[in-house]
């Protein structure tokens, strides 16, 4: 044991009136919602880059944590795996989620690299065996080592791709050893910062090849769980090549990879691509790529990617919407890729940040299923588009042409009227949950 979070108690359910700060209010594992547990419903996962590999520097400032781990040396980091663990125990969490260069120390090549995650993986697992935390998914960190600066799988230097190609083997490795049951690829380099010195479709077919090694590695070792692509529209690129979910689902289709790769869908991701959280969940479920989440939120005066903790029960409420009325979460689930605050210096922030974003999505997971099982919402939606259950309407559909709707309007006097859209009653309607 170390002592880093001294004194810290593990986290209970106490209810809604409790004013112990380290507890529960909303979140209790095993209350039953539509008939299965919260703790299986939202599969909470905890971030290992932004809880215990992030500094606490900004575009503008350095290093405002001092971790008694941060460091390159083996033994560093096997201590902020027992960091790690204990914020487990104490949050009670069933899931985890790395990047390579997260758990284990950089090396001076590929080899070392490599060495140092084997390591690593195996202390994990062994820790793994007398925890009842499980890995979420894996993935490789293909974006923040100078080697990648301009990109990894669309990199013009072909040894860029290699060693990223590489890597990904490495990591894909880790995370079948480990148990996990997604793994997730996120291009944050995957794009350009200007058009004169970029070949697109050179590009495209790169990324689209080293997608399909992936996709035909994942079955040659067995590994069972989802290959995911996460969503950015930018930033660090000025324009990344997986803007959005249309736009991630439009590759696959060119490439005809859209029944191999889910997406893992960020809330502040969908903010900078102009959509909100609840659309690009919809847009995944509706194309059949709906994974898993990455729960944070954005300032919305900064403009760019904060990735603070959610503290906004009805934006919350509309996402596990979505996904509920989509059939729920099956491997995936709900990772706080978030970050404490730079002045949030105390090691009980870390807890009392993720107590309260996992009370923020058990009261808006409840919300969302509360509305669900009223129907009412739904109804309203059916009600909208019942003139579409028409014979003479679902010909439009299907085998009417121009010529005979056009002779239909012309001998029915077809002359529509405009009807409400409702959207303020369906706000009430919404808020009576919320």
């Amino acid at each position: 044991m170390t002592d880093f979070f001294k004194d810290i108690p593990a986290l209970r359910y106490e209810g809604a009136d409790s004013a112990n700060d380290f507890a529960f209010r909303h979140y209790n594992p095993d209350e039953v919602v539509m008939g299965k547990r919260l703790e299986d419903h939202l599969r909470f996962a905890v971030a290992y880059w932004h809880s215990f590999a992030w500094p606490g520097t900004d575009p503008f400032g350095g290093q405002t944590f001092d971790r008694p781990w941060f460091g390159d040396a083996i033994d560093l980091a096997k201590l902020k795996a027992d960091v790690a663990f204990e914020m487990f125990e104490i949050l009670n969490a069933p899931y985890f989620c790395f990047h390579d260069a997260d758990i284990r120390p950089e090396g001076a090549d590929f080899a070392e690299n490599t060495r140092n995650l084997e390591i690593i993986v195996d202390y994990l697992g062994e820790k793994m065996q007398v925890s009842r935390t499980k890995l979420l998914w894996g993935t490789a960190n293909l974006f923040s080592h100078r080697r990648y600066m301009a990109g990894a799988a669309t990199n013009p230097d072909p040894d860029v791709f290699a060693f990223g190609a590489a890597t990904v083997k490495t990591c894909m490795d880790a995370t079948l050893k480990l148990g996990g049951e997604n793994y997730v690829l996120w291009g944050g380099r995957e794009g350009y910062e200007t058009l004169i010195n970029t070949d697109l479709g050179r590009e495209a077919d790169q990324m689209a090849r080293f997608l399909s090694m992936v996709i035909d590695y994942k079955h040659k070792i067995g590994f069972k769980g989802a290959i995911l692509i996460e969503p950015k529209p930018q930033e660090p690129s000025k324009h990344q090549y997986d803007y959005d979910v249309a736009t991630v689902y439009g590759f696959l289709r060119r490439y005809g990879l859209e029944n191999e790769v889910k997406v893992n869908i960020e809330q502040g991701h969908a903010i900078l691509a102009g959509h909100s959280f609840e659309h690009e969940i919809a847009t995944a479920a509706s194309l059949g790529i709906f994974g898993s989440i990455d729960m944070n939120r954005n300032d919305y005066q900064s403009g760019w990617d904060t990735d603070q903790f959610p503290n906004n029960v009805p934006e919350v409420a509309l996402a596990y919407y979505e996904i509920l009325k989509a059939g729920g979460f099956t491997t995936g689930g709900t990772n706080f890729d978030a970050k404490i605050r730079r002045q949030s210096i105390e090691p009980a922030d870390l807890i009392l940040a993720h107590a309260g974003a996992m009370d923020i999505c058990a009261r808006g997971l409840k919300a969302a299923a509360a509305m669900l099982e009223d129907g009412t919402l739904e109804a309203k939606r059916r009600e909208r588009y019942a003139g579409w259950d028409a014979p003479a309407a679902k010909a439009m559909l299907t085998d009417a042409t121009l010529e005979s709707i056009t002779e239909r309007v012309l001998s029915e006097g077809i002359n529509p009227t405009p009807r409400s859209g409702r959207q303020e009653a369906l706000e009430n309607l919404i808020n009576r949950f919320v």
